[in-house]
C-alpha cells in the first residue's frame, strides 16, 4: 500500500455493491445520465464529465476511493462527475469536489486543464493549487475513502482507467506554475491606439486587460504543454516613461506582477527570464514581444515567444 498523508474512510454504504435506494428516488439534472457512442460504448455524463485534481505542494494530491456500487467501483480517481445542463467543465469540476469531499472553491487556484475528447463525449480534468490547509470530508455515499497522496506514490494504487490512462501526462506537468513574462513598451506598440502621446496611460490600460489572463487563463499549446488550458504567473517589464507608481501597482491580482527596469527594458526581462529558468529547467516559459533579437535571447533559456498582436488577442473580450 502507498504512503497516505491523510485518509478518510468512507461509510458501510460506499463499501456495499448495492446502490443507495435514495438516489434513485431524488431529481437528477438532465447531464446525470450516459453519453452513448456510433459504436454503442457508454460514458458517464449526457453533456460530458469533469473531475478535479487538488495539489497540496506539501501533501499531495487529493483522491477518491470510489463506492464499490459505482461505475469502476474499488479504484481510486479524482471527486467529479457529470457536467450540469448549461454548465461549464471547471465549474462542474470544483462543484463535484465540493459536492462530494467538501473542498471549498475559494480554496483553489487553477493550475491547468486537460480534456479527452472522444468525439461523442469530453471529460475535463482540472488541476488546481491549494491556497490553505483544506480539511477534506467525505459528504456522501460516493466516496469508499479520501486520502492526500504523494504523486510519487500513486501508481501503487488500483486506479480508474480513465484517470489512469491520464495521470503519466498530468504528473509531467505538476511542477511550478508556468510564466508569461511581457515586454509591455513593444506589445503597447502593437496597438495604434495614441500610446506614444501617454506611456504610462498606454501601459496601464495594456496591464489591466492582459492580467486578467491569471484568472481566465490561455490556451496552453503555447507553453507546449499537452493541456487546455493554463493559468500562468504573470511579469510585466514597463521601463521608460511607462514607470510610474500607478503602473507599478496597476494589478493586485497575487499571480502578476509587474517590475520596472532600471535600466535597457531588454536586459530586465532576459534576467526574468533566465532567472526563472534556472530556478526551475523544464518550466514552461512564455515571452510577449516581436523584438526577434531578444527573442532568440530568451530561446537560449527554453522560452517560447508570441508577438505583440498575438499577445493583445490574449486578453478576454469585454462583457
Amino acid at each position: 500500500m502507498p504512503v497516505f498523508a491523510e485518509y478518510l474512510e468512507g461509510s458501510e454504504a460506499a463499501r456495499s455493491p448495492e446502490v443507495p435506494a435514495h438516489l434513485y428516488e431524488e431529481d437528477a439534472d438532465p447531464g446525470d445520465n450516459w453519453a452513448y457512442g456510433p459504436d454503442g460504448s457508454r460514458m458517464w455524463g449526457r453533456f460530458g464529465a469533469a473531475g478535479l485534481l487538488a495539489l497540496d505542494r506539501n501533501r499531495g494530491v487529493l483522491l477518491q476511493h470510489r463506492a464499490a456500487w459505482s461505475h469502476f467501483g474499488g479504484t481510486w480517481g479524482i471527486p467529479g462527475g457529470a457536467l450540469n445542463r448549461g454548465e461549464d467543465a471547471h465549474t462542474a469540476a470544483m462543484r463535484e469536489a465540493f459536492e462530494e469531499a467538501a473542498v471549498p472553491p475559494d480554496a483553489l487556484d487553477p493550475l491547468f486543464s486537460r480534456v479527452v475528447d472522444l468525439g461523442f463525449w469530453r471529460y475535463t480534468t482540472l488541476v488546481a493549487e491549494t491556497t490553505r490547509t483544506i480539511e477534506a470530508r467525505i459528504t456522501d455515499e460516493e466516496s469508499a475513502g479520501l486520502a492526500w497522496v504523494a504523486p510519487s506514490e500513486l501508481e501503487r494504487l488500483k486506479l480508474h482507467p480513465g484517470f489512469g490512462s491520464s495521470w503519466p501526462v498530468l504528473r509531467t506537468q505538476l511542477g511550478p506554475r508556468p510564466l508569461l513574462v511581457v515586454d509591455v513598451a513593444n506589445v503597447m506598440g502593437a496597438k495604434p491606439d495614441g500610446w506614444w502621446r501617454d506611456r504610462a496611460g498606454a501601459a496601464a490600460r495594456l496591464i489591466r486587460d492582459l492580467a486578467r489572463v491569471a484568472t481566465t487563463g490561455v490556451d496552453a499549446a503555447l507553453f507546449d504543454m499537452d493541456a487546455a488550458v493554463v493559468w500562468p504567473r504573470v511579469v510585466f517589464v514597463v521601463e521608460g516613461q511607462a514607470v510610474t507608481d500607478a503602473v507599478l501597482t496597476e494589478s493586485r491580482h497575487p499571480r502578476v506582477s509587474v517590475v520596472a527596469a532600471s535600466g535597457a527594458g531588454d536586459d530586465r526581462i532576459l534576467e526574468a527570464v533566465s532567472e526563472a529558468a534556472s530556478a526551475a529547467p523544464e518550466l514552461p516559459i512564455l515571452l510577449a514581444s516581436s523584438d526577434r533579437e531578444l527573442r532568440a535571447r530568451a530561446a537560449e533559456f527554453g522560452a517560447n515567444a508570441i508577438g505583440g498582436a498575438a499577445a493583445l488577442q490574449l486578453a478576454p473580450d469585454d462583457e
